[in-house]
């Protein structure tokens, strides 16, 4: 027999082990190759300041989302571009562009090179918890209402998250409320056209959004006005959306003094502690003050026997004949709004309807009517 050559086998086993090596080996970098890129990615958008213009109703789209003339669409391409203006305008968000402070964060005014004014809203560092900022995002992307503050887009920065928002010429109600000036020229007829936006917007978002948004957070604080007395519901940080089938429970979140009773022991957040927060609102913008004690003690003799035109807002004039109807209606309305029982509260999208049909016909001249006649609709 012929002796085996080593050297062709050695050759033989090598050839063969090569084989193996690439048949493993090259689909192994297939699988690997897509995952290198999708990290680097990933990498490349964290350091990278992200400024994204959102559409409602729909994930973002940098290409498809371009308009001529939208001062968004050109920030998609290039975020740093965006994010270095905001810091020029704000000078590094100094103080003195700061036009308001809440508690998730201060908003600024930015004036950019384009002659554009934005309200820029900076969250305050709050290590490993980013659900104000998500939360606020989601729903202002969900919804789109003119009585709704819009949302243009966001910047999230290894030193900085802000919001980018519509700036609000006449800023809060809060602040035109507690400015004399500035409560004289909230008329009544911009004091009833703020309610009714507002009642729209909740509204809107309680029976038109799929599913149902509650704010939890309405205020006057929280309500922004524009150059023409417009109202728009503002600060979404606390906003939830009701799921159908869980149980949405919740801390107590909110302002004082607008929180519906409610929430202190059953924990559970519905449309209706909306309702009870516009209805206090409603009082406010009606009486130029937060009702305080008016609204616990709503049923007892001596708040009752008061006259409606001694709780209102004796800053400005008394309302003409024309004007009476749509302030006891809302007064009306508010008082229902406020009841202890949430079931007994009226729906937003009640709220809203009866505002714009304006059915009370008042039976008596408005300096005749007390308290107590607006727990009866007929008037």
């Amino acid at each position: 027999m012929t002796p085996c050559n080593s050297s062709s086998v050695n050759k033989s086993g090598s050839m063969k082990g090569y084989k193996i090596a690439i048949i493993v080996i090259v689909p192994l970098l297939g699988l690997l190759f897509p995952l290198f890129i999708i990290v680097r990615i990933i990498s490349f958008t964290r350091v990278r300041a992200r400024m994204i213009s959102l559409t409602p109703g729909r994930e973002s789209n940098l290409e498809n989302e371009v308009n001529d003339g939208d001062i968004f669409s050109i920030w998609n391409y290039d975020g740093r571009i965006v994010y270095k203006d905001i810091i020029e305008a704000t000078e590094g968000f100094s103080d003195k562009y700061c036009i308001a402070m809440g508690g998730y964060g201060r908003v600024y005014k930015a004036e950019l090179p384009t002659g554009q004014t934005f309200a820029i809203k900076k969250l305050y560092p709050m290590e490993g918890d980013q659900k104000s900022f998500r939360s606020e995002i989601q729903a202002l992307t969900a919804i789109r209402h003119r009585n709704i503050v819009k949302l243009y887009g966001f910047c999230s920065h290894a030193s900085h998250e802000f919001l980018i928002y519509e700036f609000m010429q006449r800023g809060s109600l809060s602040a035109i409320l507690n400015d004399d000036g500035g409560a004289v020229a909230l008329d009544w007829v911009n004091r009833i056209n703020v309610i009714r936006g507002l009642a729209h917007a909740l509204s809107y978002m309680h029976h038109d959004c799929t599913p149902p948004i509650v704010h939890r957070d309405i205020s006057t604080g929280n309500v922004l006005l524009n150059s023409e007395f417009e109202a728009s519901i503002s600060d979404f940080g606390t906003a939830r959306f009701l799921e159908h089938g869980s149980s949405n429970w919740t801390v107590v979140i909110g302002t004082y003094g607008y929180v519906a009773p409610e929430l202190a022991y059953t924990m559970k957040v519905n449309e209706k502690s909306d309702v009870y927060s516009f209805g206090v609102v409603v009082r406010e913008v009606m009486m130029g003050r937060h009702p305080g004690e008016l609204i616990s003690s709503l049923f007892y003799t001596h708040f009752q026997n008061t006259l409606l035109m001694d709780v209102l807002d004796q800053r400005l004039p008394p309302p003409t004949d024309e004007n009476a109807n749509e302030i006891v209606l809302a007064m009306f309305l508010a008082f229902e709004c406020i009841r202890a029982n949430p079931q007994s509260r009226p729906t937003m999208q009640t709220v809203s309807k009866e505002l714009s049909a304006n059915r009370i016909q008042l039976q008596e001249p408005l300096n005749s009517i007390a308290m107590d006649q607006l727990l009866n609709p007929e008037m």
